[in-house]
């Protein structure tokens, strides 16, 4: 397994910026709207600018279920506010008329997973049912870390979490990505970028549960006209 796949509680781009990240999001910050409204146009709003940003809207876990395969996503382009608006309109369609919510056919943990076992077979590693089904143990195998660190990621995301704000570092199917994860009384949702050498030449992607679709746009339509003259 390779050390460079994942890691936890990293250095990002908000380090600079803020002193103390960790705190600069949390309910009783000096500035906290100002920080979020910074953090947003900093890490969403300019990668929109130059058609960098992709918004991926997640859902199927329910319950407590955390199967790989039960996770269901869509992507969207998102180069404005206007299409994260067409996003949730189409999720809303979706509910109102009874009919299955948007998903793509290609799976975002399930078919890697399934990837990274066989390779690690074919090169003669013997992974047992309980590796294989149990996400804590993926690290055994070679990029498991990676496909734990973005399964605890979407975990969350999906059932929530108690620290307003964490970065990491993992290697996704984009290349090296900073993943700065918020969990925020404006809503949950994490932003993946690239390190800063390559931030202004490589695609970032905004992920959310579909649950929060109408919160992020609320908190959208206010922040970013704030940055269209800047």
């Amino acid at each position: 397994m390779s050390h460079k796949e994942a890691k936890e509680h990293t250095s990002g781009r908000l380090n600079e910026l803020f002193a103390a990240p960790y705190r600069a999001f949390e309910n009783d910050t000096d500035e906290r709207q100002l920080h979020i409204r910074i953090m947003l146009h900093m890490l969403l709003a300019s990668p929109m600018t130059r058609d960098q940003m992709t918004l991926r809207v997640i859902h199927g876990w329910e319950n407590g279920g955390f199967e790989p395969s039960d996770l269901k996503h869509i992507d969207y382009s998102l180069n404005s506010l206007a299409d994260f608006k067409r996003a949730v309109q189409a999720f809303a369609d979706a509910s109102k008329h009874n009919t299955p919510l948007p998903a793509e056919n290609t799976d975002i943990l399930a078919t890697p997973l399934a990837n990274a076992i066989a390779e690690a077979e074919a090169s003669g590693q013997h992974l047992s049912e309980d590796i294989r089904n149990t996400p804590a143990k993926w690290p055994a195998f070679e990029g498991g870390l990676a496909l734990y660190t973005q399964f605890k990621m979407y975990h969350r995301l999906v059932y929530g979490e108690d620290d307003t704000y964490r970065c990491a570092q993992c290697m996704t199917p984009l290349g090296l990505r900073e993943i700065h994860e918020f969990h925020l009384e404006e809503g949950e949702f994490a932003l993946l970028v690239p390190p800063a050498k390559r931030f202004m030449h490589e695609a970032s992607l905004f992920i959310l549960h579909e649950s929060q679709l109408g919160p992020i746009e609320r908190l959208l339509e206010e922040s970013l006209p704030l940055f269209s003259n800047f």
